[in-house]
C-alpha cells in the first residue's frame, strides 16, 4: 500500500505530527509520498533524516501515486484535499490539527495507532455524497462534498429564490440565501441555520433557507438523486455562490443555479470501531450538563 502525505503547513504541530507519521511508517515499512510543500518543512528539521527527492510530489502527482492519502489539518483542509482528489476517487485518511474535526476525526494521539491498523487492512472505506452546482450564465462548475451556498452576498437586502425539485415548484424563499447540503454537510453550515442532522449514510440532500423572512419557511429533506433548481430573477442584487465555503463566484440576475448529485463520491478512510454517534455525543457534548461539571471542580 502507497501511502500519500498532504497537511496544512499553517499548523503549528504540522511538522512535529508528520515527523512523527514518518517514522510510524518507516517503522511499518510502508511506501510513502510526501507533499512538497510540506517536505520543505521537514527537511529544515535538525537531526533528522532527509526525505528522499524521488518521494517528494506535488499534490496532484500523490492523488495519482497512493492508495491512502493522509491529509493533516482541519475540516477545511479534508474540504480543499476532497475536492483536488475529485473523481479520482482516492480514500482519504483526516487527521485533526484543528478544533471540532467532524471529517478529520482521528486524532494526533491515535494516528500511530490508525495507521498500523490500515497497513494490517483493518479498516472501511465510507463512501460520502458529493454535490454539483452549474450556472446558466457561464456553466462554471462547483463540487461540494459539504453545502452548496447561495446568498444575497454583500448586499443588505434579502434575495427572492425560487426554488423547484426535479422541475416541480417547491417555494420561493424570501431571505439571505439558501443552503443545498450533503448529509456530511447536515453538521457545518447547515446546522448553525437550523438545519437537521443527517447521518452520513443517508441517501438525501437537505435544502435550507437562511435567516427566511416568512415564517412558514422550513428545511426540506428529498432523495440524493434530485435536481434541486434556483432561480433569482432580474431587478435583484448580485448574488453570491459557494462551494463548501472555498469557491466562490458572483453573479448578476436573472441567473439560475443547478444543484444536483456529482458522478463521483469521496472516500473517507474509517476504523472499525468509528461510531458517528458517538463522534457527535464528543463533538457536540451531548448529554453532558456543564453546570454538573462547574458543580464537581468547586
Amino acid at each position: 500500500m502507497k501511502f500519500g502525505i498532504i497537511g496544512n503547513i499553517e499548523k503549528p504541530k504540522i511538522a512535529e505530527v508528520a515527523g512523527d507519521l514518518l517514522t510510524t511508517l518507516d517503522d511499518c515499512r510502508a511506501e510513502y509520498y510526501v507533499q512538497a510543500e510540506l517536505a520543505k518543512i521537514l527537511n529544515k528539521r535538525k537531526g533528522r533524516r532527509k526525505i528522499p527527492r524521488g518521494t517528494i510530489l506535488p499534490e496532484m502527482g500523490l492523488v495519482k501515486k497512493c492508495d491512502v492519502l493522509i491529509a493533516m489539518g482541519g475540516d477545511g483542509t479534508i474540504l480543499t484535499v476532497a475536492r483536488m482528489v475529485g473523481a479520482e476517487e482516492v480514500p482519504i485518511l483526516g487527521v485533526n490539527l484543528g478544533k471540532l474535526g467532524f471529517l478529520a476525526e482521528v486524532s494526533v494521539e491515535e494516528l500511530d495507532g490508525c495507521v498500523r491498523d490500515i497497513v494490517g487492512g483493518n479498516y472501511v472505506i465510507e463512501e460520502r455524497l458529493v454535490l454539483k452546482a452549474t450556472c446558466s450564465n457561464d456553466k462554471k462548475t462547483f463540487y461540494a462534498l459539504n453545502e452548496i451556498v447561495i446568498d444575497r452576498g454583500a448586499s443588505a437586502r434579502v434575495v427572492e429564490m425560487e426554488t423547484f425539485v426535479n422541475n416541480e415548484y417547491l417555494v420561493t424563499y424570501s431571505a439571505d440565501g439558501i443552503i443545498v447540503t450533503t448529509p456530511t454537510g447536515s453538521t457545518a453550515y447547515s446546522l448553525a441555520s437550523g438545519g437537521p442532522i443527517v447521518t452520513p449514510s443517508s441517501e438525501v440532500i437537505t435544502i435550507a433557507p437562511i435567516c427566511p423572512h416568512m415564517l412558514t419557511a422550513r428545511p426540506v429533506i428529498v432523495p440524493e438523486d434530485s435536481h434541486v433548481r434556483i432561480v433569482v430573477d432580474k431587478g435583484q442584487h448580485p448574488v453570491h455562490i459557494t462551494a463548501d465555503g472555498q469557491v466562490e463566484q458572483i453573479y448578476d440576475p436573472p441567473v439560475e443555479f443547478a444543484v444536483m448529485q456529482a458522478p463521483y463520491v469521496v472516500k473517507l478512510v474509517r476504523r472499525r470501531r468509528y461510531s458517528y454517534f458517538g463522534l457527535l455525543r464528543a463533538k457536540l457534548l451531548w448529554g453532558k450538563d456543564p453546570r454538573l461539571e462547574q458543580g464537581a471542580g468547586s
